[in-house]
């Protein structure tokens, strides 16, 4: 039996459950404790597109195995899977450790999904090649000489959107697009600094969500979880503009305008108000066209990837309609088709 992806099993498991493998990597487990008192395992397990959650109950047969399992093991998961609301569901499950060469294979990632980041990763470089200001232009070449190879191995989120190795660059890429489209309708926003602070906006997360470079499952990091991406991204910031202060170049900056610290400071807001509210964890609001427009492309962009997830993975209860997929608010309606014209 040849094995599928996380995704696929997503895309295809339903009420009526299919019997596949799946090769993928623990990325964390957690000891939970049911209403009746009894312990039970969480298990999150990730591949090269995506994530999932399994529990295995204290009266499972491979109970004693998951407390066993060593961090970061890679493993052949085999079961009958099933889908619901809440998640996947396997029965009848059975793992086995990989062979040194399928656990090569395995930790190559998917070729689509690589093809897909390759891609959008050229497209990245492609827009920061545009940025006309060369403060902002050096500093985004600066951030992905620096940073390239980790900002590719970055999530965007530890779940909900984007959370798998290299979909921070997804994101990024998918946002530098729309960004770049909705300028020339609003001719007024700044699109260097648009577009700079697109690419930077989440930078923190190259320590809050990074990846190995030969594992699937999410480092934990004492930084990413006392300060935080956005602190994070803004100290980054910092550093690296400061690098391109003390470089021969910067001399001609200093007749540029608007002025160079004025540029900073407008950057430095994009990262700190991203998330729009304070409850978000934004530490101040928008306060510039540039930085609303941000936070629209932001969420946009990941509530996007949420409702094609959810189509992907939910239960079709009704003609056309499908269940509710944490976290969207509502079931989700098949959308409409695009129209066809007539060959007549």
């Amino acid at each position: 039996m040849s094995p599928i992806t996380i995704a696929a099993i997503k895309q295809q498991s339903g009420e009526i459950p299919i019997v596949a493998a799946i090769h993928a990597q623990l990325q964390s487990r957690a000891v939970r404790t049911t209403k009746g008192g009894k312990p039970y395992f969480e298990l999150v397990f990730a591949d090269s597109t995506g994530n999932f959650s399994l529990k295995i109950w204290s009266d499972s047969p491979i109970y004693d195995a998951a407390e066993k399992l060593a961090d970061g093991a890679i493993l052949r998961l085999e079961a009958e899977w099933t889908q619901n609301p809440y998640g996947v569901n396997p029965n009848n499950l059975a793992w086995h450790r990989l062979d040194e060469s399928a656990i090569a294979d395995f930790l190559a990632g998917d070729p689509e999904t690589r093809y897909k980041q390759e891609a959008d990763y050229a497209e990245i470089q492609h827009l920061c090649a545009s940025i006309r200001d060369p403060r902002l232009h050096g500093l985004c070449a600066h951030f992905l000489t620096q940073m390239g190879d980790r900002f590719r191995r970055t999530a965007a989120a530890k779940k909900n959107h984007h959370a798998r190795r290299g979909g921070l660059v997804e994101h990024v890429a998918q946002m530098m697009r729309s960004a770049a489209a909705l300028c020339p309708v609003y001719p007024r926003l700044n699109r260097d600094l648009l577009l700079a602070g697109v690419l930077l906006h989440d930078c923190g997360k190259l320590w809050e969500n990074s990846y190995p470079e030969d594992g699937f499952s999410q480092i934990h990091s004492l930084h990413g979880e006392m300060l935080g991406h956005i602190p994070l991204g803004i100290e980054l910031v910092n550093k690296l503009w400061n690098d391109l202060l003390a470089t021969p170049e910067a001399e001609a900056w200093k007749s540029i305008k608007p002025s160079t610290e004025a540029t900073r400071l407008h950057l430095l807001h994009l990262i700190g108000s991203h998330h729009g509210q304070y409850e978000f964890g934004s530490p101040v609001l928008p306060r510039t066209p540039e930085a609303f427009a941000l936070h629209y492309i932001d969420n946009l962009d990941a509530k996007m990837e949420m409702v094609y997830d959810a189509y992907a993975q939910s239960t079709e209860v009704a003609p056309g309609i499908y269940d509710r997929v944490f976290p969207l608010p509502t079931n989700l309606v098949k959308p409409l088709a695009h129209f066809a014209p007539s060959d007549n």
